[in-house]
């Protein structure tokens, strides 16, 4: 891993991608002997208004040889968001990292759960490489929530997945509310108190389920959430 996170590099964008509607792929280089934890993210140093810093989720696993990849939205009035879709390939980045401990190292040794919220599926994504490759057969099962198919983000990664590695399962849920889906499975249905849960995505609806999984009785260490 980088010495130290603090370290900015300048890197070059080479690619940049529409991946849904108002939702972007940006693809840059690597630098050279870069590691990282699946989950972290990058804080972005962008001239805009001067400087303005911005964090994003790395999306490609670390075991990944190539470019690094995140995955943004378009926000409305958002003045790093809207910087960052107007860069073609050629331009140059600035960052720091890798930073965050919302992390997944390696398959831990229980059902893992991961819930994610739009493109929160940028953190979990690595996760799940990372757990595929060190499972010892406990069960990973993936969650994720957006408003409607053209959100789904690797779908087709995960449906060779599902085929590939027998303990993963995969639901993709459209214009669903995700905490009361979330407390119907795994409070008022199954429970499994020795499961752990990755909760990530935009808004408060990261809040509400953690809370919910915790105030029903899961271990406060076995719900790791990140909200953007």
């Amino acid at each position: 891993m980088s010495a130290d996170p603090r370290t900015v590099y300048e890197v070059e964008l080479l690619g940049a991608s529409d991946v849904a509607p108002n939702t972007r792929l940006l693809s840059f280089e690597r630098p050279s002997s870069f590691d990282y934890a699946p989950g972290q993210f990058l804080s972005f140093l962008l001239p805009v208004n001067g400087e303005i810093v911005r964090p994003y989720t790395i999306a490609s696993p670390p075991e990944q040889p190539g470019p690094l990849e995140i995955v943004l939205d378009l926000v409305p009035g958002g003045v790093g968001s809207h910087y960052l879709f107007s860069l073609r390939p050629g331009a140059r980045l600035r960052f720091t990292g890798p930073w965050g401990s919302f992390v997944l190292r390696h398959a831990l040794k229980a059902a893992c759960i991961f819930v994610a919220l739009g493109t929160g599926i940028a953190a979990i994504r690595p996760m799940l490489h990372r757990a595929w490759s060190t499972t010892q057969g406990h069960l990973l099962r993936l969650h994720h929530f957006v408003p409607e198919l053209a959100h789904q983000l690797y779908r087709d990664e995960f449906v060779r997945a599902v085929r590939t590695q027998r303990n993963f399962e995969y639901e993709a849920l459209f214009s669903v509310d995700a905490v009361r889906y979330i407390e119907g499975r795994y409070v008022e249905g199954e429970r499994d108190p020795s499961a752990r849960f990755f909760v990530c995505g935009v808004g408060p609806d990261v809040y509400r389920i953690r809370d919910l999984l915790r105030q029903a009785g899961y271990d406060r260490r076995a719900v790791q959430y990140e909200k953007w």
